[in-house]
């Protein structure tokens, strides 16, 4: 029989964040948040938690814990969309269907007394947060930013009731045997037409100080309309500009700027730390740290974060000057090659951007959704 847990006490909270680690151990492609960032879910204080309550669960069997889970109300999604939804993530479990059941259930049983008609998923708090089901690419590493999961998760899912929502799909991006040169005069003409130039930054804390306010104005406005998304808030610019502190590195970004400065177009690469956290299990030891400076410096992979453009230029070719600086960052053969991370299925426009590098369609994630009985 299989027993459900809200979790409440510190040793449940440890068993939530120990759970994925322990079902993991020893898998080369799975690869752990932060453990010191996943424990402040749990914080009342916690940034999300002024547009959403979230609920956490544990399931055990014979007192060992076998599985855990979230739900999470995303209160200005819902506004946004007239949707009674409640999200769950953080799905984690054996290979055992009466544990999932029991799991879904009880989110489910939560989200009903809070009056939801839908349960969507995997879906975190926003889109910054891991999301989406792997169903294709499970011997492929797992970029830092996404989750990896077990084949079987699939079928626990599809069993409870869910059905297909929307895809994500994911490329590797390399270096093409045979650039297109008009790609660079494009980007010369389009840059001239319009009187734009490379923003500049000798360092990560003057392009933020520079460009953010910027940068924020041009997420909301790209990404309002795509799927999962929510509005920042001033708490989440704030985490967004602590993270970005610590990883982001000023080669590996691009700004385009008006002939006043303004930011209408960037582009942002993480130098990939999956394998630098993997050894340390997701925990900041000493080696572990050394290991993800290491891999900030001299990356073997970098991983494609965000892009944005206004919408008064997005139908103007700027966005090929992004694409020529993404190509030169793999043009010397020290980064083997780039990950997209999520990309819509159905997003044609960002899909027809990978045509200028040699690509692999290597992971598909999905997106559940069900109604609640």
């Amino acid at each position: 029989m299989v027993e459900i847990k809200e979790v409440k006490s510190k040793k449940e909270i440890k068993e939530f964040l120990n759970f994925p680690i322990n079902l993991y151990k020893g898998n080369p492609n799975f690869v752990p948040p932060l453990y010191m960032d996943e424990k402040k879910i749990f914080s009342k204080n916690y940034v999300y938690l002024d547009q959403a309550e979230a609920i956490y669960y544990n399931a055990y069997k014979n007192g060992k814990i076998v599985g855990r889970i979230s739900g999470i109300i995303q209160k200005a999604s819902n506004l946004k969309n007239n949707e009674k939804r409640v999200r769950f993530i953080r799905f984690d479990s054996i290979d055992d269907y009466e544990v999932a059941e029991a799991l879904f259930s009880s989110v489910e049983k939560w989200a009903k007394d809070k009056g939801m008609d839908t349960i969507v998923g995997p879906l975190g708090f926003s889109d910054l947060e891991r999301e989406g089901l792997l169903i294709e690419g499970f011997d492929e590493l797992s970029t830092f930013e996404e989750q990896y999961n077990y084949e079987y998760y699939q079928h626990l899912i599809e069993k409870y009731g869910f059905v297909k929502e929307v895809d994500w799909v994911e490329r590797k991006l390399y270096y093409p045997k045979e650039k297109d040169e008009r790609l660079e005069r494009l980007t010369s003409i389009m840059m001239k037409r319009y009187h734009l130039k490379f923003g500049e930054a000798k360092n990560t804390s003057e392009f933020l100080r520079k460009y953010s306010d910027d940068f924020f104005e041009i997420l909301d406005k790209t990404y309002s309309d795509i799927y999962g998304t929510v509005p920042f808030t001033e708490n989440m610019k704030k985490m967004m500009i602590s993270n970005f502190k610590l990883i982001v590195d000023v080669k590996r970004v691009a700004v385009i700027v008006d002939e006043n400065n303004k930011v209408v177009c960037f582009g942002i690469c993480f130098p990939s730390i999956a394998k630098a956290v993997q050894k340390s299990n997701g925990h900041l030891t000493i080696p572990g740290i050394f290991r993800i400076l290491k891999a900030i410096k001299n990356p073997e992979i970098i991983d494609l974060g965000l892009i944005g453009v206004l919408p008064e230029y997005q139908m103007r070719g700027i966005s090929s000057a992004l694409i020529n600086e993404i190509l030169k960052m793999l043009e010397n053969g020290k980064v083997k090659y780039a990950e997209t991370n999520l990309n819509l299925e159905d997003n044609y426009n960002i899909q027809n951007q990978w045509k200028a590098f040699d690509s692999v369609l290597h992971k598909r994630r999905r997106c559940y959704v069900k109604k609640i009985d």
